[in-house]
């Protein structure tokens, strides 16, 4: 983990996930202005963290040697990036904007152009570890954008998390993540389809969980959803209406690229059965409701 000097940052989007992560980087002594698209929430937390609030992206971002932002969607990006309040003409050359929101490839790399077009660093870094790893500081990062822009933000991005990877050009990062939503819908579904057959056999889930957790079919889902599956609780980290955005943006990416992706698919279909259900904000461990 390289070590970090103390710079003046911003970060735009206090969500469940940004909150906490621009806590983070006031913990580790940097000098940080927020911004949230409802001031309130940045005054929030301007007072628990003790940096200060912004009005606009342009404003948060001025002055500050790195930019980090994370929004919900492309529009989001879009808006928060550019235009003149936006986070872009706030800043000088040589500094590096972040985008840790889970977007298109496509976004990634209009930002990138943006960006070099003022002299100012872009990678995309979406971020895996839900809420529970925004809070704790255990983050997984996949970064796309040129290699002399990762080495300038790697020391800061290690500020939440437990793992930051340079994964290649811009785009890398998103496409990096869509993998991951990919495989994280396929376990969910796996586990569900085992838990619910473990509970029409008769059998005690939770003693069926810890004789398979620890083989061959463990996994990170497993160990910290699969209790709570049995328990019917999903009021845990990431929601079914951000998966369903996420897979989206999957589904969409390999159509232009020529992959194919049956059970990613199929699986959103079995989200947008949870949503129906009024399941829109229980986490995606709610796909075992179907069954």
């Amino acid at each position: 983990m390289p070590e970090s000097s103390s710079f003046p940052v911003a970060f735009l989007g206090l969500g469940v996930m940004g909150f906490p992560m621009a806590g983070h980087l006031a913990a580790k002594g940097h000098t940080v202005t927020v911004f949230n698209r409802t001031l309130a929430k940045a005054e929030q937390w301007a007072a628990k963290h003790g940096g200060k609030a912004a009005a606009t992206p342009r404003e948060a971002a001025r002055g500050a040697r790195f930019v980090m932002m994370c929004v919900g969607n492309d529009q989001d990006v879009e808006a928060v990036a550019l235009g003149p309040d936006g986070a872009l003409a706030g800043m000088e050359a040589g500094t590096v904007l972040v985008d840790h929101t889970t977007a298109s490839a496509t976004i990634a790399r209009k930002l990138h152009a943006a960006a070099k077009e003022r002299g100012v660093g872009f990678l995309d870094a979406p971020v895996s570890g839900g809420q529970a790893g925004a809070e704790n500081g255990q983050l997984s990062l996949m970064v796309g954008g040129d290699a002399e822009d990762f080495a300038k933000a790697e020391p800061v991005l290690w500020s939440y998390a437990k793992a930051v990877v340079h994964l290649g050009k811009p785009g890398a990062g998103q496409l990096t993540k869509m993998v991951n939503q990919i495989c994280i819908a396929g376990l969910v579904q796996a586990i569900s389809e085992g838990l619910a057959f473990a509970e029409k056999a008769g059998l005690d889930g939770e003693k069926v969980l810890a004789a398979i957790s620890q083989g061959a079919a463990g996994s990170w889902q497993m160990s910290n959803r699969g209790k709570t599956m049995l328990e019917r609780k999903f009021n845990f980290g990431f929601a079914v209406d951000w998966m369903r955005k996420d897979l989206g943006i999957a589904k969409e990416e390999a159509e232009r690229i020529g992959a194919q992706l049956p059970v990613a698919a199929l699986v959103d279909g079995f989200y947008a059965e949870v949503q129906e259900k009024g399941g829109n904000r229980w986490d995606t461990s709610a796909l075992i409701t179907r069954l």
